[in-house]
C-alpha cells in the first residue's frame, strides 16, 4: 500500500483499539447497572476529536474528494456508502453522549455498540475493499498530494493526538 493509505490504516488501530475499550467498559456497566460517565465523556472526546475530526476529515476532504474526480477510474466507487456510514457513527455518538448527559444506561449501552459494531464493520471495508481501489485507481502524484496534506493535518493535531496516544494507552490497563 502507499504512504497515505498506510497512515490511514494506522489510525484504524487506534480507532479500534477504542472501540474495544468502549465495549468492554459497556458490557462491564450493564452488568453493574451504573454508567461510567467519565470513561465515555473521555471516549466520546477521543471520537469526535480523533476519529472523527482527524481521522475522517482526511477521509471526507481529500481521500474521498480525489477518488471523485472524473480522471480517477474504479469498477465501483464506494465513498457514498463510507459517507453514510461515518454520518451514521456520527448519530450513534450523539445516542451516547445524550445517554451520558441524562444518566440513561440504555442510551448509553445503544450509542456505544451501535457505533462500535458499525465502526468495526466499516473500518474492514475500508481497509479490505475502498483502501486497496483507491491505491490502484490514484497515481502517485495525486497520492503525493495526499501525503503532503495528510503531514499538514497531522502537524496541526499534533498536540491534541498526544491527548488521545494517553487515551488509548490508560485502555491496556
Amino acid at each position: 500500500m502507499s504512504k497515505p493509505i498506510d497512515l490511514l490504516m494506522d489510525e484504524h488501530k487506534n480507532i479500534l483499539l477504542a472501540i474495544d475499550g468502549l465495549l468492554d467498559q459497556a458490557a462491564k456497566d450493564e452488568k453493574t447497572g451504573r454508567i461510567s460517565a467519565d470513561f465515555y465523556r473521555a471516549g466520546i472526546d477521543f471520537i469526535r476529536n480523533y476519529a472523527d475530526r482527524f481521522h475522517h476529515a482526511k477521509e471526507e476532504d481529500i481521500l474521498f474528494i480525489e477518488l471523485n474526480k472524473d480522471s480517477v477510474k474504479m469498477h465501483c466507487n464506494p465513498t457514498k456508502q463510507m459517507l453514510y456510514e461515518h454520518d451514521l457513527g456520527r448519530q450513534h455518538v450523539k445516542e451516547l453522549a445524550t445517554g451520558v448527559k441524562e444518566n440513561d444506561l440504555a442510551k448509553v449501552l445503544a450509542g456505544a455498540r451501535g457505533y462500535g459494531e458499525l465502526l468495526k464493520d466499516h473500518i474492514y471495508k475500508e481497509d479490505n475493499i475502498l483502501y486497496p481501489l483507491a491505491d490502484e485507481a490514484l497515481s502517485d502524484g495525486a497520492k503525493d498530494e495526499m501525503l503532503a496534506k495528510f503531514e499538514k493535518i497531522a502537524r496541526e493535531y499534533s498536540g491534541a493526538n498526544k491527548k488521545y496516544e494517553l487515551f488509548l494507552s490508560g485502555l491496556n490497563k
